[in-house]
């Protein structure tokens, strides 16, 4: 599994403007079965913290710029979310942050399942634990 995961979305435009479709298991990898979206951020506030252990999620910066962390318990890589037509593949097991929010930045998430706390790993130290327990259960 890779650690960053684009999705490119096709952009149908002429003079009057650009739409991009999000389809669910054709170019979105899962049913979308949550939508929620942050806005009005303050630069200077981190957002996730986490990582899910079954949930799939999609990001998409529909506006402005984000920076998002990345990490997988061996890796950690930063990329810039800045574009409405490219969506970041956040996959199960992926310990996320988000940091440095433009004033415009709105950033939208598809999600392949509804709101559950108990999918969530919000301590780092456990998500590493628990990142350890899958590698040994592998071998």
């Amino acid at each position: 599994m890779n650690l960053i995961s684009w999705i490119k979305f096709d952009v149908i435009g002429d003079s009057r403007g650009s739409l991009v479709a999000l389809e669910s298991n054709k170019n979105i990898p899962f049913d979308i079965k949550r939508v929620y979206y942050l806005f009005g951020l303050s630069s200077d506030l981190p957002r996730g913290f986490h990582a899910h252990k079954t949930l799939r999620q999609v990001a998409i910066c529909i506006s402005g710029q984000c920076e998002m962390l990345m990490d997988d318990g061996k890796r950690r890589e930063r990329v810039t979310l800045d574009s409405s037509s490219k969506g970041l593949l956040i996959d199960t097991m992926q310990w996320h942050e988000m940091h440095n929010f433009s004033d415009d930045c709105i950033l939208v998430v598809l999600a392949s399942d509804n709101y559950d706390e108990s999918d969530y790993i919000r301590s780092y130290e456990e998500f590493l634990n628990e990142i350890k327990c899958d590698d040994t259960s592998i071998k």
